[in-house]
């Protein structure tokens, strides 16, 4: 049984949410970062990355960093950049990406759900990048970012979320990127009441993205407990600011592989190896996995398809995903890449990139490349419904969600 709950919001006033809406803090590095608040300086980004109002002499996490952080939200605040709703609300948030429509909930999940387990992981975290956005989250008093969360489809939600489609919205406005963004608000209590008992109903929550902002935010919220041992379960910083995405809907992108160089192998040996592990085929031109078990592989200016042969397909929800069948039979026992987490042999580059990317990158600073066909959802819930982890850079969520559009003061 999962609580996920309305919630008191702030949110851009009415003509501001396209101005503020930011992408999450960890798409940039300092440089980009300071590039795009300067573009924009309504940008949400300036508070999600405060370490852009100072020069680069100041240190990322220095303190005064996490004080400017507050400074900046509740300055916009009382200078009405934003507002904040007088009762407990869901929300539904609405993202469009070359026609394809995905809808999630916004509500706070419970730090407990978190804890015990029905909130489900599939990452391990890195605790200095939880030190910074528990740092964030306490210096703000308010989560900024949501959480991305995963549920298996409930038809009482999804009517609720089509009635709710129909009514005119709050936001609605396209990003620099092509995305259409648009946000409705459920303030009525019967359908609030469908929501949360659907929720309750369905058990099992996931995280899709965020592992490292759901950890922080949990580790804050038991900080305060700490702090307030009369605290009744009710307090604010008891949950934390979530979009919820039924699985239906969901699309995770591939996850792709360069790698540097061929482990001492020229390039006919090296394809020789391929051979002796894969179902080999040369491609007239680049083109991505067509099922699960392809992989497609950019070589010396030419692409070929490579099919997992069925001897060595797995069962297990980890050994038997993509990502680790191309790690376990080849990049390990071939090239010696053990931990793709820590070799610099390896690289990873993101879907949205395309094909174009991996050749680029091989044609410039790499050897080799490898076109993954993309995890799938139901392959993400039996890895965390089994209590095992993902490889590292197994799932590419897209569109990202956006934040500045929705705040859980705590």
């Amino acid at each position: 049984m999962s609580e996920i709950r309305p919630f008191l919001c702030i949110r851009p006033a009415e003509g501001k949410a396209a101005d503020i809406a930011a992408l999450p803090y960890d798409v940039y590095n300092r440089k980009e970062a300071k590039e795009e608040v300067a573009k924009n300086p309504k940008s949400f980004l300036k508070i999600d990355r405060a370490e852009t109002q100072f020069d680069d002499s100041v240190d990322t996490y220095d303190e005064r960093v996490y004080a400017k952080a507050h400074d900046l939200l509740w300055d916009m605040v009382k200078q009405k950049d934003f507002i904040q709703e007088e009762t407990p609300c869901y929300y539904i948030y609405e993202l469009t990406m070359n026609g394809r429509v995905q809808t999630g909930i916004v509500a706070c999940a419970s730090i407990d759900d978190y804890a015990n387990g029905v909130i489900k992981k599939h990452e391990n975290t890195r605790a200095e990048k939880e030190t910074d956005r528990i740092c964030h989250v306490d210096a703000c008093n308010a989560q900024t970012g949501p959480i991305f969360l995963a549920y298996r489809a409930n038809p009482k939600i999804r009517e609720v979320v089509g009635r709710t489609k129909e009514k005119q919205p709050l936001y609605d406005f396209i990003s620099e990127d092509g995305i259409r963004h648009r946000v409705f608000c459920i303030s009525n209590s019967t359908e609030i009441a469908v929501i949360q008992n659907a929720f309750a109903g369905i058990g099992e929550i996931y995280i899709a993205d965020g592992h490292h902002r759901a950890a922080s935010a949990v580790k804050v919220g038991f900080m305060r407990r700490e702090k307030n041992p009369d605290y009744t379960g009710e307090e604010e910083f008891n949950y934390f600011l979530s979009v919820l995405f039924p699985d239906e809907e969901l699309m995770i992108m591939d996850y792709n592989r360069v790698i540097r160089d061929l482990g001492g192998y020229g390039e006919s040996e090296f394809l020789e190896k391929v051979k002796e592990i894969f179902e080999t085929e040369l491609l007239a031109d680049l083109q991505k996995p067509r099922e699960k078990g392809n992989i497609s592989m950019y070589l010396a200016g030419k692409w070929y398809a490579l099919t997992i042969r069925e001897r060595d397909r797995r069962e297990d929800p980890v050994e038997g995903l993509d990502v680790s069948l191309l790690q376990n039979l080849f990049l390990d026992p071939v090239l010696g890449i053990k931990d793709p987490k820590t070799d610099d042999r390896i690289d990873f580059v993101g879907g949205i990139r395309g094909l174009e990317e991996l050749e680029r990158r091989v044609d410039e600073d790499c050897a080799v490349a490898f076109a993954m066909y993309p995890t799938s959802i139901q392959e993400l819930f039996a890895v965390a419904d089994a209590g095992k982890l993902m490889p590292p850079k197994s799932t590419w969520f897209e569109p990202k969600l956006r934040s500045g559009l929705f705040i859980h003061e705590i």
